[in-house]
């Protein structure tokens, strides 16, 4: 018989916010920026070929919010050729971040079985919609608190042990799919979220809910 599951754990952006692209897209709209250019500036800080990289330590909370604010705003460009304001960069992309709350409402739904949910974040030194979060979430992470990230090993084993559970207790759900491929490996049960309706059937088939406790949390 499969092991019992007692806890689901799950990323932020992209899972309880709108997908990762539309939100960036509805912030380069916001602010002018040259979407084309800002896809070709970034692109070493997310294909692995920065040996110290920026976002990484960021990430861990390792360096200045504000001075990171700086070396991107410098790397980016308005498409009529302006400067971008460096001050508050982060916070402004990270309100196009809108909530999911038909996500929310998923986990709460889960965790009213009597499962344990908590929340595993790899944070830019951003604000989080915490009032969000109570009645959600037995635990929130945030990799700029413990100076950890995701997909390193030891921030998916912190998440467990604040639970009290192993890796093999837990579902882990992410958008991304190296972020799901370590937790596999782990043990934990990986689920990569596209939407809410096929997440939910998921959970319901792993954890051996019935589909009914999610009736009155429509689907987005």
């Amino acid at each position: 018989m499969d092991r019992v599951r007692k806890a689901v754990i799950s990323d932020w952006a992209g899972v309880l916010t709108t997908p990762l692209p539309d939100s960036i897209a509805a912030w380069l709209e916001s602010e002018g920026i040259d979407g084309d250019h800002y896809q070709q500036a970034m692109r070493p800080y997310f294909d692995g070929s920065l040996e110290d990289n920026p976002v990484h330590a960021l990430e861990r909370g390792e360096i200045d919010t504000a001075g990171f604010e700086r070396e991107i705003a410098a790397l980016l460009r308005l498409a009529d050729g302006g400067t971008v304001d460096a001050e508050g960069l982060i916070h402004r992309m990270f309100s196009r971040f809108d909530p999911v709350h038909e996500m929310y409402d998923t986990l709460r739904s889960v965790r009213r079985t009597g499962l344990n949910t908590a929340l595993l974040s790899n944070s830019w030194g951003n604000g989080y919609p915490r009032e969000h979060f109570a009645g959600t979430f037995d635990e929130v992470v945030i990799s700029g608190e413990v100076g950890m990230r995701k997909p390193e090993p030891r921030i998916y084993l912190h998440t467990c042990e604040r639970l009290g559970l192993s890796p093999r207790d837990c579902v882990f759900i992410d958008d991304l799919e190296h972020n799901v491929r370590t937790a596999e490996e782990l043990g934990m049960v990986g689920l990569l979220h596209t939407d809410t309706h096929a997440t939910r059937r998921e959970l319901s088939r792993l954890l051996t809910i019935d589909a009914s406790v999610f009736e009155g949390t429509p689907a987005a």
